[in-house]
């Protein structure tokens, strides 16, 4: 068992590869009570061409059916196995995104049991046509939740303006359309191909001894067998770097305008250090242009164009990236133009002392949170998919410049990498 230490923060992280491929992370932290445990595939809504284990061709399987199949991991022959976490004393739960899907639990006491139940159910598949065509029912009602959620809507809608060919422009959900083609069969191609121990994190925080719990983990991946490892060969059409939409409204029924601006990333293929410090470059940015403290905020605000509902966010993975801006907003055409405005002219309003500003903040966020293990069990696996290290970001933020953040921004910056979307009320007389 390796052991990475992190002096500056004060923790020690656990590390072992198991025989069959596993890559398990052991995080113990004293003065808590609480565990968390999560078992995570590099397996998301994305991953929809692809060739099956064991074959030579690339097929590619309905949209939506990543989530469809973590729905259905949790129903077993014998019964729900939320009841066996519950009746442990630990809170279950799962999630599936555009690039992976995680099974996790978290409890204060009877941790092997629970560990035990979540290894067990995740690498125990069970499939049968009848239960399929039954959860199709429960998940196009999501669906529809879903599609009547505006600010839900808003998102998407974005998304689909940026990307031409590449399915994060896709609803992780999928359609009713597209979950009504999936089968028994085709969740355990899906299931074979991505949930092989050698595509799976496990990752451990809490209350624990390291030794005990790895070798714990080690015993109960002894009694299993899998096939050989193998590389998964993921297909993804080539996207442009220009938007596939400039402008585009959607009429729902909502009581005042609500508008993105979305900004379509062209340095995607990015990994390890360079992914964080570039990811982390643009956030800085952001901050400093459209956070509480820059003049866009100061102006926008005093003019009644946003709200408290006005965010901004920077999301990046091997493939895609974008940047999101936005508010609810009485006039959002000229909220809009006002946010391409400062993006267009970031250059002028950047310098060393408010980025310097917004890096001590930066920080502060990253020391509070890693001491909430919460945030440490969501986000850990993404980082460590992606070759980057979660505990490595506050060296990284410490040492960017004024030049890292400038050079980090021009590559969302092209004004044909920027699209707008709104969803406006269905009528005048609801604003």
């Amino acid at each position: 068992m390796k052991t990475i230490e992190f002096k500056q923060l004060d923790e020690t992280l656990f590390y072992k590869k198991l025989s069959n491929g596993l890559d398990v992370y052991i995080l113990p932290k004293k003065g808590f009570s609480k565990t968390f445990v999560t078992f995570t595939t590099k397996y998301g809504s994305i991953d929809r061409t692809f060739v099956p284990l064991g074959e030579s061709e690339a097929i590619t399987v309905p949209d939506g059916i990543a989530h469809f199949l973590e729905h259905k991991m949790f129903e077993k022959e014998d019964g729900d196995v939320f009841q066996q976490f519950s009746e442990a004393g630990a809170s279950a739960n799962a999630f599936t995104s555009f690039t992976r899907t995680a099974y996790l639990f978290s409890a204060t006491d009877h941790i092997y049991k629970s560990t035990e139940t979540l290894l067990n159910f995740v690498q125990e598949p069970y499939f049968t046509d009848k239960t399929v065509e039954k959860e199709k029912g429960i998940i196009g009602q999501e669906i529809t939740m879903y599609d009547d959620q505006a600010d839900w809507r808003l998102y998407f809608g974005a998304i689909e303006n940026m990307y031409h060919n590449h399915p994060v422009k896709i609803d992780i959900a999928g359609t009713i359309e597209s979950i009504d083609k999936i089968t028994a069969d085709h969740l355990y191609t899906c299931y074979n191909t991505f949930y092989h121990p050698s595509n799976m994190l496990l990752f451990v925080v809490g209350a624990i001894d390291p030794t005990e719990m790895m070798a714990f983990i080690e015993e109960n991946q002894k009694k299993k067998e899998f096939p050989e490892p193998t590389q998964i060969e993921r297909q993804f059409e080539e996207e442009p770097t220009e938007v596939a939409i400039a402008m585009r409204e959607l009429k729902m029924d909502v009581q005042k305008p609500k508008v993105y601006v979305g900004l379509k990333a062209k340095e995607t293929n990015l990994s390890g250090e360079e992914m964080l410090k570039h990811e982390l470059s643009v956030q800085i940015a952001l901050e400093c242009l459209y956070g509480r403290a820059s003049n866009f905020y100061t102006d926008v605000y005093e003019n009644g164009l946003i709200d408290e509902s006005f965010a901004y966010d920077f999301s990046l993975e091997k493939g895609y990236g974008f940047a999101l801006i936005g508010s609810d907003s009485s006039e959002p055409d000229q909220l809009a133009e006002k946010i391409k405005e400062v993006i267009n002219n970031a250059e002028s309003l950047l310098s060393s002392d408010g980025i310097e500003r917004v890096k001590r903040k930066k920080i502060g966020f990253y020391l509070r949170a890693l001491n909430s293990m919460e945030f440490i069990a969501n986000q850990f696996t993404r980082y460590e998919f992606n070759e980057m290290n979660l505990f490595d970001a506050v060296p990284v933020i410490e040492k960017l410049t004024l030049k890292d953040v400038v050079e980090a921004l021009k590559t969302i910056q092209g004004e044909t990498q920027q699209t707008v979307f709104k969803v406006l009320p269905s009528s005048e007389r609801a604003q």
